[in-house]
This record gives C-alpha cells, sequence and structure tokens, in this order.
C-alpha cells in the first residue's frame, strides 16, 4: 500500500465467504476507513467471483454495520465455452462500472480483496486498482493457508461450508464448521487428494456466520443438495440475531 492508504475511503470486496471477511477483518484492524463493501452477484458459473448464496451478504452488511454496494455482473459467459483470460476481463468489467461509479460520489483510496493464492484473481484487480488510480489490500495474498485458517478460527470466526466439489468432501461437510478439527481433516485430504485447506481451487465455499467484526450473527435455514460427488447448501430462510438475542429478517 501507498503511504496514501488513509487518504480516502476503502471498499472492501465481499462475498460473505471466509476469505474476503478475512481481509476486511483486517483492513479494520489495520485501521483502514472501510465505507462500502462491495459484492457481485455471478451468474450460475465464475471465474472471478465466489458463487453460492451471495445474496446473503445485505444481511451479513447489515451485522457488520457497513453499507453494501450490490453489482448484478449475470451470465456473461459460459466458462466451457470461452478463453479462461477473456472469461476472467469480462467478469472485472462490472466490477470496475461499479468502482467507477462510487468514486464519483467520494475519494475512494483502495480496495480489499481475499485471494490466497490465485494469481488469475489477484492480477486483475491489481490491474483494475491501477487503471482506477487506487491501492489493493489484500493480506492473504502468499501466506500460508493453514495458518491463515487456525488465525481465523482462533480470532473467533464461525465459518460453515456452504458447497463443495473434491475428492474426500462428502454431504456430511455441508453446513460443517469449519474449525481445527476440520482443518485437520482438510490438512489429510491435502496430502490425499491435493485438496486446497482453504478451498482456493473452488473445492469448498463457505459463508462466516458470526465473528468479532459482526454485531450479532446469522441464523439460517437450509436444505441440502448432493448430485454425485458435489453438493451444496441451499439457503430457506435467514435472519440477524443481534448480539442482545433479538431476531430480525429481511
Amino acid at each position: 500500500m501507498t503511504d496514501d492508504a488513509t487518504d480516502g475511503t476503502w471498499v472492501a470486496l465481499f462475498s460473505g465467504g471466509k476469505d474476503s471477511s478475512w481481509a476486511f477483518y483486517r483492513a479494520l484492524e489495520a485501521g483502514l476507513p472501510v465505507s462500502h463493501l462491495l459484492t457481485v452477484h455471478p451468474g450460475e458459473d465464475s471465474y472471478m467471483y465466489h458463487v453460492p448464496e451471495t445474496r446473503l451478504t445485505g444481511l451479513a452488511a447489515d451485522v457488520v454495520g457497513i453499507d453494501l454496494v450490490e453489482v448484478e455482473a449475470g451470465h456473461l459467459a459460459a466458462p466451457e465455452a470461452t478463453d479462461a483470460g477473456a472469461q476472467g476481463d469480462r467478469e472485472i468489467a462490472p466490477l470496475e462500472r461499479a468502482l467507477r461509479r462510487l468514486m464519483t460520489e467520494e475519494k475512494i483510496a483502495g480496495v480489499t480483496a481475499g485471494a490466497v493464492e490465485s494469481e488469475y484473481q489477484t492480477s486483475r484487480i491489481k490491474a483494475l486498482c491501477d487503471r482506477l488510480g487506487i491501492d489493493l489490500f489484500a493480506p492473504l495474498y502468499g501466506e500460508d493457508p493453514e495458518e491463515l485458517g487456525r488465525a481465523m478460527v482462533d480470532a473467533g470466526f464461525e465459518i460453515r461450508i456452504l458447497s463443495v466439489a473434491a475428492g474426500g468432501l462428502d454431504e456430511s461437510w455441508l453446513w460443517r464448521r469449519l474449525d481445527h478439527e476440520a482443518l485437520d481433516t482438510l490438512m489429510a485430504l491435502n496430502d490425499r487428494y491435493g485438496v486446497h485447506p482453504l478451498g482456493e481451487g473452488g473445492e469448498f465455499e463457505t459463508l462466516v456466520v458470526a465473528g468479532p467484526h459482526m454485531d450479532g450473527r446469522l441464523v439460517v435455514e437450509y436444505e441440502t443438495e448432493w448430485a454425485g460427488d458435489r453438493g451444496r447448501v441451499r439457503v430457506t430462510d435467514a435472519s440477524i440475531q443481534s448480539s442482545s438475542g433479538a431476531t430480525s429478517r429481511e
């Protein structure tokens, strides 16, 4: 980051999952003035963005207490029918338009991003920041994934698994809490199948339902869907439980 990191507000790229939530949390710890969360709602397939249950970010933003900007990306192209690089460039365009609109309203110093190892994602977001003349805060990038996962657990993040698609991950993992025991198992699956401990390759997706950056928690009702070797949680209802125990819905 530049010396002007606090000369303007920050936008946290936010899916509701563990990685974007951790990047946002670390930005707050670093004293960055985050004014907005920004969620891109992709189509059914995406190279750039977290896909399942992004609509929950509205509730998550209410619990966090920061304004949310939502971007409808739509179905831009079928990943199997297009070049991966072109697909990523196409998917970054709605995000860039949203940031440019926001920059007409206030001075933006930078964005946060939760990529861990993906050069594909990070390079495109960095190039976007360069075009806009803003900073990128990516505190997970290049860090040890096991250490990151354990730091999230130790910090008090309650992380639930929304979808799985990898060898060794069966239906019992759906809505399982990502805790130290789960991380131990994921490290063993990494040795056996190459499963990334944080699901960076799409092996699993997550939702943070509670944490030190949240004034309350998300309460979720759901069904599970399973098809052969992969499955997902489909949310049927969700609400906010405040720190006082009161519940509200959107």
